[in-house]
């Protein structure tokens, strides 16, 4: 990847990590219904005033029905659904299972004659990720239910085809314009399920209110911003093995801040997911050039 794309990558690996942390802190006051909807608040608070005061609210929704797609699949439905399978399935299964995200990505994009294809050195980097993401969580099956897998599955869908949505319909679309709008209307999907609990928010202790801003903020409305200037600058594929190291920051962040331990899991599964996020975003060798012809 370009240097540009080095520096987003790397930067949303952080801020696509550090949640984790800031979500277990917040769910020990609020709901997790009142989670996301205070982030996605936040966050269209935020963005939206920008979007308005540029006039790019209108240009974006003639692009509506992608616009709504991309709302459904990166962010309304995936939230929903994965509070859903959480009551069920462990954290390590779970994320698991979203590591599998970048493969989606490559099998959809197929699918639609993406240019691009998938060598055998980015396929190799795509499974040291996933073993690396293994070593670092653990496997743990139990409780392991059907519907709850199922949701899972759709999340994964849903995250793996949303950035090719972007990078193919919304190509015109300015990325704060997009995220305020999404933001917008998941806020307002959510609102219904979060206002009869927000009184938890004025009882919540300073600690669970500094996570709701921070993660409405810099979480939800700058990453956004970034992640979508990452789609354009490296390709929805590339951009997705974020999925890789978000885990490793997030166990990272816990060992660091929360005194958790540091396991033998860890020392082996990080330097896996860097080792393949390095081969799963490396750049494609380019089409061998005709020979020219000989000269007599």
């Amino acid at each position: 990847m370009s240097r540009r794309g080095w520096v987003l990558f790397l930067a949303m690996s952080v801020i696509w990590g550090v949640p984790y942390l800031l979500i277990k802190v917040a769910v020990e006051e609020t709901s997790p219904v009142v989670v996301v909807f205070a982030r996605c608040a936040v966050g269209a608070a935020l963005l939206l005033p920008l979007t308005i005061a540029r006039g790019e609210v209108r240009p974006a929704l003639r692009h509506w029905r992608p616009l709504l797609l991309f709302t459904v699949l990166e962010m309304t439905g995936p939230w929903m659904l994965l509070s859903y399978a959480e009551d069920t399935l462990s954290s390590s299964l779970t994320g698991l299972l979203v590591a599998s995200v970048p493969f989606v990505a490559a099998l959809a994009a197929r699918l639609l004659g993406e240019e691009e294809r998938l060598t055998p050195v980015r396929l190799v980097g795509m499974g040291l990720g996933v073993l690396g993401i293994a070593a670092l969580l653990g496997f743990d099956v139990e409780g392991v239910a059907l519907l709850p897998l199922l949701a899972v599955v759709l999340v994964v869908v849903g995250y793996g085809t949303a950035p090719l949505v972007l990078s193919r319909a919304l190509t015109g679309v300015p990325g704060v314009a997009v995220s305020a709008l999404a933001l917008t209307a998941t806020a307002l999907v959510y609102a219904p399920f979060a206002l009869p609990r927000i009184g938890q928010v004025a009882t919540a202790q300073a600690t669970a209110l500094v996570s709701l801003v921070v993660l409405g903020v810099v979480c939800t409305a700058l990453a956004l911003v970034l992640f979508f200037a990452l789609i354009r600058e490296a390709g929805p594929q590339r951009a997705l093995v974020i999925t890789f190291v978000n885990p490793a920051v997030a166990v990272l962040a816990g060992v660091l801040l929360l005194d958790e331990p540091f396991t033998l899991g860890l020392a082996v599964g990080l330097p896996l997911v860097l080792v393949g996020c390095v081969l799963a975003t490396r750049r494609n060798a380019p089409a061998p050039a005709a020979a020219d012809a000989a000269v007599p």
